[in-house]
């Protein structure tokens, strides 16, 4: 071959299989360390334990059930040799003159021995008669009365037998001879009675085998394997807590951990980051997650209440207009009306002025109204100083009185002491008095009522009380009635009571409110004297 050709020659396959080597071995490097890596995940690990958990005590539940099973063939084996060993004394006994007893006490017999002795309790031979012909035990063997004759038990007689297991299917009619006949015989009983019917040219006899049910030995027999199972579940939950406090420990540190971030510290990091399973990527995981939240949590802060603060303005400014438009319409009538036709009459002067006075302060005061409404979410600027709380009071029940003469409402206010003046703007707890008083009277809209006002006197505060018998005000709901925006009207704004809150807030005072459903509400206003 000439080196032209040598140029282009195959490469030998020995030198592919040479090369490709130790790319198989970085192959299965990687996938042996990917397979031992999902080994050590906590789902794999939890398996493995359960299922080794599972097989230990599948294991020895199957050998217990192979245990009680040969101990109750064992058992059911002694019962039917008992049961066979009766009968069979029994027929001898009727083909013979010995008593059951004698034939027992025979020398060579092979039936009845420890084995069968300690399992029966009698055996009992019945005539066609329905009497007791025969008997193991004394107690029922016929007897000699006073004339010479034999005096046989009747099988009806005989009511401590224990239930007899043959059914009406066995024993057909004759059945209803037997005293300890029963629809469903108790298993857990001292003894059961078999019967077996015997037919002679005599007529029916019934051999009756009454074997013993020892309680002691199957109370004993049941409860060893619940002793062994015992152990096993006891055994198996104590690995099982052990693996359950180590597996959620870390799940405990990160509800630990959430609830602290919960509170407000968004400093606490888990230190179960630095494990290589499920719970270690959860840690690490919830460390970033509280490092955002701390980026997060004041610019959230800021948000919130900058748009709080878009709310309330949207909201005051729309009812300020819609209010105000009216308002000035009215202030500029009245104006017109004091000007234009004011009467002749001297007497009457006085009165108009009066009414147009009121009239043009009541119209002033909502202005007023309104600009603190614009201003409910900066501090309200008061005119601090005494006033008369019962002159307050009774200023706000003029805007009052004609709803409640309308609505069939009594008013009645009490001044329990000469009630000293309070320190406060006597405008702005106008305002005040005229929401509670104005509330009351809607509760009270369907079915009237009374409105009572007491003034009191406590310490460093003058207590004034408004209570209705109104509809009153669900207790879920107490909570939130001085909530701003949350109104149960259908037309309301929600900002009436928690101007009022504000209001006495401001004034240094508190307000507190009791209710039940059905029966009414009574709100308790605390302002400061004056001193």
């Amino acid at each position: 071959m000439n080196e032209r050709n040598k140029a282009f020659a195959f490469v030998p396959p020995k030198t592919i299989t040479s090369e490709s080597r130790p790319l198989q071995g970085i192959c299965f490097s990687s996938f042996s360390g990917k397979f031992m890596k999902f080994l050590r995940t906590f789902r794999i690990k939890l398996l493995l334990i359960l299922a080794l958990l599972l097989i230990a005590t599948l294991s020895v539940q199957y050998y217990l059930n192979l245990k009680s099973q040969s101990e109750n063939d064992s058992l059911r084996e002694k019962q039917e040799q008992a049961f066979l060993a009766g009968i069979a004394l029994g027929v001898n006994s009727l083909s013979s003159n010995d008593r059951l007893r004698d034939f027992v006490k025979r020398e060579g017999q092979l039936f009845f021995d420890k084995r069968t002795t300690d399992r029966i309790q009698d055996i009992l031979v019945i005539n066609p008669e329905w009497q007791v012909n025969d008997s193991l035990s004394d107690r029922y063997l016929p007897s000699k009365g006073e004339d010479g004759e034999t005096v046989y038990f009747n099988l009806k007689d005989l009511k401590d037998l224990p239930p007899l297991m043959e059914g009406r299917s066995r024993l057909g009619s004759d059945i209803d001879n037997f005293p300890n006949a029963s629809i469903n015989p108790n298993p857990d009983a001292e003894g059961e009675t078999h019967a077996i019917p015997i037919e002679t040219s005599e007529g029916r006899y019934y051999i009756i085998v009454v074997l013993k049910n020892d309680r002691r030995e199957w109370a004993q027999r049941a409860a060893l394997p619940l002793v062994y199972m015992l152990a096993t579940l006891l055994f198996s939950t104590l690995i099982t807590f052990f693996l359950v406090w180590r597996f959620t420990r870390p799940i405990a540190n990160l509800s630990k951990a959430a609830k602290r971030v919960a509170e407000g510290d968004l400093d606490f990091q888990l230190d179960d980051a630095s494990k290589t399973d499920e719970m270690g990527q959860l840690a690490t995981q919830f460390n970033e997650m509280t490092a955002e939240l701390r980026k997060t949590h004041e610019l959230q802060a800021q948000l919130q209440e900058a748009e709080k603060s878009a709310v309330v303005g949207r909201l005051a400014s729309a009812i300020a207009h819609e209010i105000r438009n009216p308002l000035n319409y009215i202030n500029l009538t009245l104006d017109h009306l004091r000007n234009k036709f004011k009467p002749d009459d001297i007497s009457k002067q006085e009165t108009f002025e009066k009414l147009t006075s009121q009239l043009k302060t009541e119209v002033e005061r909502i202005n007023q109204q309104i600009s603190d409404f614009l201003r409910y979410s900066r501090p309200i600027k008061l005119d601090i100083g005494p006033t008369s709380p019962r002159k307050i009071v009774d200023d706000s029940l003029r805007m009052v009185e004609p709803m409640a003469s309308e609505q069939n409402i009594k008013i009645s206010v009490v001044e329990r002491e000469e009630v000293p003046d309070i320190l406060g703007d006597k405008e702005v707890l106008r305002s005040v008095f005229n929401n509670l008083f104005i509330n009351a009277a809607q509760s009270m809209e369907q079915r009237g009522g009374k409105l009572n006002i007491v003034l009191s006197s406590s310490d460093d505060f003058i207590n004034i009380e408004v209570s209705d018998t109104g509809n009153g005000i669900p207790e879920e709901n107490l909570e939130k009635i001085f909530e701003p925006y949350f109104s149960t009207k259908e037309t309301g704004t929600g900002l009436g009571l928690a101007i009022v809150k504000k209001i006495i807030e401001d004034h240094k005072g508190e307000i507190a409110v009791e209710s039940d459903v059905d029966e009414g509400t009574r709100f308790t206003v605390k302002l400061p004297k004056a001193k």
